[in-house]
């Protein structure tokens, strides 16, 4: 596949070259040598492509250590055509000939076109490796002219949430964040909506000032994204964890109820399913709370693209060359994408409350595994170009993760499925 793309660009590259340099008003004999002089041109770009190793699957996207090797491709098939042209007689073979000025402007075109073939293609292909295609559900009405209060809207997943809610037709998007740098950027990003999203700098863990916005808008739906996420950090600071996970979880709830909230949806973790680490015992605590509520929970795997993700953190040891940290060889997680993660929670605003949603999210992936495809989507080969490094199982994390839903039953013909949360 991708020596068709690099011939199709070397194709448009020297015709792109000929319409630059060549008079249209030439006779149709000398377009015609023009045009077969292409072929010759093109061979020999992607017979040095090929020479070079720079043409395989795995080259799909480049570093700019790279660059280098192309240059020095493309100047060397230059010269080679321009040998061509000045040893071989003007009456033999005179389509493997091309002229020297265009020969020149499309080993420039062609170097630019190949290069931007990769660096455009900047979303790693690797980086849903494994992850199975789920069919996206559709966001209900539920929003439409309505008040909707979203906590922790500068996060990846919040920020998704506000996005999908506003253009969904809420009256009032109200995006709880204390993170400044965070609600700035969701705020200059939704100015488009007309004053539709407020920007709240706000800690759900302060119960007055959660009060006393309740009390001020009157919002009918709550979406509840603020947490801390990443075990290790959990890990060595439990105390916090309980506070902002659990207890202000618990305190939301009650704020909302006796404000009036018709619908409330908590964004857990699959690591809240027989919990091992302190992160996953703060969620797992925080879900008794709202489901004792009434309320809804919805539990994720992990997500592509949100913040401090594994994703995130290999594309940055990629680009600096490595190595890959993997904790270890046999680990294995569920994966969904941001967008697929914020169309479960808004599915689940609709559904009955009292009840833990969970998405089907197939197999397990390989950590590993997806590894090795970032690396090869990044045009490295694993262990050879960038090595991987086994750092070991940290505190708290678990070598599989489980969804429980042995424990639900599906919704429709979705792949929802509800339980009552599977306590003990």
């Amino acid at each position: 596949m991708i020596a068709l793309a690099d011939w199709i660009i070397l194709e448009t590259a020297y015709a792109a070259a000929f319409c630059v340099r060549m008079n249209f008003a030439e006779p149709l004999a000398g377009w015609r040598s023009a045009c077969l002089s292409s072929l010759s041109a093109c061979a020999v770009q992607m017979l040095l492509l090929t020479a070079f190793g720079l043409n395989r699957a795995w080259r799909w996207r480049i570093a700019a250590r790279d660059v280098p090797r192309y240059v020095a491709t493309f100047l060397i098939a230059a010269a080679v055509l321009l040998g061509m042209r000045a040893l071989m007689p003007s009456n033999n073979m005179f389509w493997a000939r091309p002229p020297y000025s265009v020969t020149l402007i499309d080993a420039v075109f062609a170097l630019f076109g190949i290069l931007g073939l990769r660096f455009l293609r900047q979303e790693h292909k690797g980086a849903c490796a494994g992850a199975p295609a789920v069919p996206a559900l559709s966001v209900p009405k539920l929003f439409e002219g309505r008040c909707v209060l979203v906590t922790g809207a500068g996060g990846s997943i919040g920020s998704e949430i506000v996005r999908q809610v506003a253009r969904a037709g809420a009256a009032k998007v109200l995006m709880v964040e204390r993170g400044e740098n965070a609600l700035y950027k969701i705020d200059y990003e939704m100015k488009g909506f007309g004053g539709v999203c407020v920007p709240l700098m706000v800690d759900v863990a302060d119960a007055e000032r959660m009060r006393a916005l309740l009390a001020e808008w009157r919002p009918s739906v709550v979406l509840h994204a603020a947490a801390y996420k990443h075990v290790p950090m959990v890990e060595m600071n439990p105390e916090e964890g309980f506070r902002n996970n659990t207890a202000a979880t618990g305190t939301l709830v009650q704020l909302a109820r006796e404000a009036g909230v018709e619908r409330f949806v908590f964004i857990s973790t699959d690591k809240a399913v027989h919990p091992k680490s302190v992160m996953g015992r703060t969620k797992r605590e925080a879900e008794k709370l709202v489901l004792a509520a009434g309320f809804t929970v919805v539990r994720f795997g992990n997500v592509f693209g949100s913040s401090g993700s594994v994703v995130e953190l290999w594309r940055e040891q990629i680009a600096a060359g490595g190595p890959v940290t993997v904790t270890d060889r046999r680990m294995t997680r569920y994966f969904m994408s941001v967008q697929e993660a914020v169309n479960l929670v808004l599915s689940a605003a609709a559904l009955e409350g009292g009840k833990v949603y969970t998405l089907d999210m197939g197999e397990p992936v390989s950590i590993l595994n997806l590894a090795e495809d970032m690396i090869k989507e990044a045009g490295w080969r694993p262990y050879r170009d960038i090595g991987i490094v086994f750092t070991g199982v940290r505190p708290g994390e678990k070598l599989e993760e489980e969804l429980g839903l042995e424990e639900g039953v599906r919704i429709g013909n979705t792949k929802i499925f509800a339980s009552g949360g599977g306590y003990d």
